[in-house]
């Protein structure tokens, strides 16, 4: 298993411990509508707690493949476990991780009131922040150039991507139909026209990464994926 199992199981003990930090001790009343509080106190609304859960999810599969699957590159019979960890990186774990990451700190950059006001961090830890929004591209990072896998075909990879961000779009604009809030503070200052620009450039962006991931993987492999074609 060399240090891949080890980094998976830290990896997946971070992420729980954050998501446990952050349901058990961490309330931010004013960015909470009073019917979401029952379930996850609401958190299920933004994109970045989507992704942490499914990096959670992610890295236990890995868990779970360095324990009873197989992290060979070419195994004979390739176990049910690892094609779907194989699936998962490429189509929603790697480009959506560099998305959260990528668009939260470049409109913190240019303004943070439009993604996390200031009078956030009373109630927000720094690391937490870090955990949630840099650790997430740094951890998907390392496993894409340590744990081989073959990338599926482009097509498969963004239906299954789009499907995951149209489903999210359509999630925001059902909470604010029903709650008259925005998820994210930035939509506040958009108006229609710009909003539908906005959303059209992120999704064009979500599918840039997932070219960027499929490349980046075909350059880290590109020795063995030579070696595997010469067997």
């Amino acid at each position: 298993m060399s240090l891949v199992f080890p980094f998976h199981c830290l990896t997946l003990v971070v992420y729980t411990l954050a998501f446990w930090y952050d349901l058990t001790y961490i309330d931010i009343p004013h960015l909470q509508h009073k019917s979401d509080m029952k379930f996850l106190k609401g958190r299920l609304k933004f994109l970045t707690i989507w992704n942490m859960l499914l990096q959670a999810l992610f890295f236990t599969i890995c868990v779970i493949n360095d324990l009873v699957g197989s992290n060979e590159e070419a195994p004979k019979k390739t176990p049910l476990i690892r094609k779907i960890k194989d699936l998962i990186l490429p189509c929603l774990a790697f480009p959506l991780s560099m998305f959260v990451g990528l668009t939260f700190w470049g409109i913190y950059f240019v303004d943070r009131e439009l993604i996390f006001p200031q009078a956030l961090d009373k109630f927000f830890p720094a690391w937490l922040n870090h955990v949630m929004h840099t650790n997430i591209m740094i951890f998907i990072l390392i496993e894409l150039f340590t744990s081989y896998r073959k990338y599926p075909t482009r097509k498969v990879g963004l239906t299954i991507l789009t499907s995951f961000m149209l489903v999210y779009l359509v999630w925001i604009h059902i909470i604010h139909a029903y709650s008259g809030m925005w998820v994210y503070p930035i939509l506040e200052v958009l108006n229609l026209p710009l909003r539908i620009v906005f959303f059209i450039g992120l999704l064009g962006l979500s599918t840039s990464l997932y070219v960027v991931g499929e490349k980046l993987n075909g350059i880290v492999w590109s020795e063995k994926k030579h070696n595997l074609k010469k067997r």
